[in-house]
């Protein structure tokens, strides 16, 4: 009996001297999966901040004028066998009126970049995007003041959230000239003819 145990010990202790130790891969590699709780919202100068540009304004302007004026003068003489009367009549009008309505609708998406913490933790913003399609170029140049609160979790802000906003739109080229009136219709709107 004494045997089989010293043969029992020994399968024992070989078996143990034969088991490599335990390894296993990492299911996880921090390279290769995005963290759900990331915020890559703009925090520091340099960043950049997706600006959604929707700016709509109208306005109507209406001026209405009439004036009316009538002068009579009537007189007459009359001396001996000399009976003469004379009427003079003097009428003049005007009516005028004048309407001016303009609508203007802006919508874009562009990136605007932070230049600036302020010391009450607000971004300076600005950005400009140029775009060259058919002889035609067209400008856009945003600046104005956010508050971090006001970021969206995907790093957007409406442009109506941006304090003091300075948004231009401007274009050059075949189509913009053509839209602006000629030298002769300046000069007539210059002297209030046209």
């Amino acid at each position: 009996m004494i045997r089989v145990r010293r043969k029992a010990l020994v399968v024992m202790l070989s078996l143990f001297g034969l088991a490599a130790p335990a390894s296993a891969d990492q299911l996880y590699q921090g390279g290769n999966w995005a963290n759900i709780a990331t915020d890559d919202r703009a925090r520091q100068v340099s960043d950049v901040i997706t600006v959604l540009i929707f700016e709509s304004a109208s306005a109507t302007n209406r001026v209405s004028n009439r004036s009316s004026k009538e002068t009579a003068i009537a007189g007459g003489i009359e001396i001996g066998s000399i009976d003469e009367e004379g009427n003079f009549h003097l009428r003049g009008g005007y009516t005028g009126s004048g309407q001016v309505e303009r609508t203007d609708r802006l919508m874009a998406t562009m990136a605007g970049q932070v230049v600036e913490i302020l010391p009450n933790g607000d971004f300076l913003i600005q950005g400009q995007q140029t775009i060259h399609v058919n002889g035609e170029t067209r400008t856009i140049d945003i600046r104005g003041q956010i508050r971090q609160a006001d970021i969206s979790a995907d790093n957007t802000i409406p442009s109506w959230r941006l304090a003091n906003a300075q948004i231009n739109y401007d274009g050059k080229g075949f189509v913009s000239r053509s839209a602006k009136p000629g030298v002769i219709n300046q000069i007539f709107s210059f002297l209030g003819l046209a």
